[in-house]
């Protein structure tokens, strides 16, 4: 897993699990209806950008940009949730049919309005009986508003990205 605090060494691994497992088991009504929407990643060469607000009063956007090569259009989604008291959210933008056929040769997801906790990157995301298959940590890097792929390391592989976010602190 990554998280923006730069440890890659598994040492916070405990941590991050237990978090997704409280994310994971909370009651449906702790978490705001989630809003899926579809969106085509074009190949081509060209930068591309596809973002989403959500929230009270679209308190948080989460943003994906990228560039591919190859084939044609696939229809991704992105899906955003906040929790009920809207204090963090979540941004998942993948491939609904698993595994893309695209070649990636840039992507970043950034957040506005909140902080990443959590963010991860996939090669392959789960379809049918398959399970999410996630990047090596040295093809991309998280910071505190975004996860992006990592020049000259990234293989150029992206199914699927998941974040989750807490509100940005705001100074007196």
């Amino acid at each position: 897993m990554a998280a923006p605090s730069g440890r890659r060494d598994g040492g916070g691994a405990g941590w991050w699990a237990a978090l997704l497992l409280v994310v994971a088991l909370r009651p449906a009504e702790a978490v705001s209806e989630p809003m899926t929407v579809a969106f085509d990643v074009r190949p081509g060469g060209v930068v591309h950008s596809f973002s989403q607000n959500v929230g009270p009063g679209d308190k948080y956007t989460c943003m994906f940009t990228y560039a591919s090569q190859g084939g044609t259009n696939e229809q991704w989604q992105m899906s955003l949730g906040t929790s009920e008291d809207h204090q963090h959210f979540t941004c998942t933008i993948w491939r609904p049919q698993g595994k893309s056929y695209l070649y990636f040769t840039q992507f970043k997801a950034e957040v506005r309005g909140a902080e990443i906790e959590y963010a991860m990157a996939y090669s392959k995301a789960a379809f049918e009986r398959e399970s999410d298959i996630p990047l090596k940590n040295e093809e991309f890097e998280v910071t505190k508003t975004a996860v992006a792929h990592k020049p000259g390391a990234f293989k150029a592989e992206l199914s699927k990205l998941v974040i989750v976010a807490k509100a940005a602190r705001s100074e007196l």
